[in-house]
This record gives C-alpha cells, sequence and structure tokens, in this order.
C-alpha cells in the first residue's frame, strides 16, 4: 500500500489516501509519513484526524502546526492538551491559547505559564474570547506585584 514513489509523489499519495477505507486510514496513520500525516489530520473524518494526532512518528513541530490550525477539530485539541510532553512546549501553548476551538477551560488552564510579552498581547487582542484576555490581565497583575 506504501511504496517509497508514493513518499516522493504527492499526488499519488494523495490519491492512495482518497481511495483508502476509514479503517485503511487509521492503520496507515500509524506508519504514515509527515506529508501522509498531514493529509488525514485535515481528514473531514474526526477518527481519521485523532489516529493521525495519535501516531508515534509524530513530531513536536507537526503538534505545532495542528495547534495553529483554526479549521481543526476541538476533540484533536483536547487530545494535545493532556498531552504532559507537547505542553512543555511554549510554542505549542501559545498556539493552543490563541486558536479560538481551544475550548476555554483548557485555554485558561494555560495563562498561568505564559510569559509577560505573550499576557500583554492576549490581553489586547480581539481574537480571543474576553475569559482569557481577562485572566490573562490578572496573570500580569500579579507578576507585577
Amino acid at each position: 500500500m506504501q511504496g517509497k514513489d508514493n513518499e516522493e509523489n504527492p499526488k499519488n499519495l494523495l490519491q492512495q489516501v482518497r481511495d483508502m477505507t476509514i479503517a485503511q486510514k487509521i492503520e496507515f496513520s500509524r506508519r504514515a509519513g509527515k506529508e501522509a500525516r498531514a493529509m488525514l489530520l485535515r481528514d473531514p473524518n474526526k477518527v481519521v484526524q485523532m489516529a493521525a494526532i495519535q501516531s508515534p512518528k509524530i513530531t513536536e513541530s507537526e503538534v505545532l502546526m495542528v495547534a495553529n490550525n483554526r479549521q481543526v477539530e476541538e476533540d484533536i485539541l483536547r487530545y494535545i492538551v493532556s498531552r504532559k510532553d507537547w505542553i512543555k512546549n511554549y510554542s505549542i501553548k501559545m498556539a493552543l491559547v490563541n486558536n479560538p476551538k481551544t475550548p476555554v477551560a483548557l485555554a485558561l488552564r494555560l495563562i498561568p505559564s505564559l510569559g509577560p510579552r505573550d499576557l500583554s498581547s492576549l490581553v489586547k487582542s480581539k481574537a480571543v474570547p474576553r475569559a482569557l484576555s481577562i485572566a490573562a490581565e490578572r496573570r500580569l497583575k500579579e507578576m507585577r506585584a
């Protein structure tokens, strides 16, 4: 199903992934390369997306791209927040806080670990929920006190 030529030729890979059943996509996600995982993460089926994000081969840079994606499903963002090894990455944390699809309760838990510059930008941002702006403002005041 996956040969070396498929990884090198994105059109073949795209066609191959399109022709797969959901079960095949889930199985494929475990051994897929970076390009294939990117396709699977954009699949309309949530189960396929979840299988791709849970791939043992996924890298932090791929996770960061997913966390920055405003089209990604909320469940995927919840999964990313649940992974302590990924949440240690400051860039992933910031991407999650700035993603409007991240549930507010989860984003609020990340506020205390942000730096003053990022907190200031959150306070001014119109793209984040008001609750996050307020929490960021409170945290900034605590840091200055």
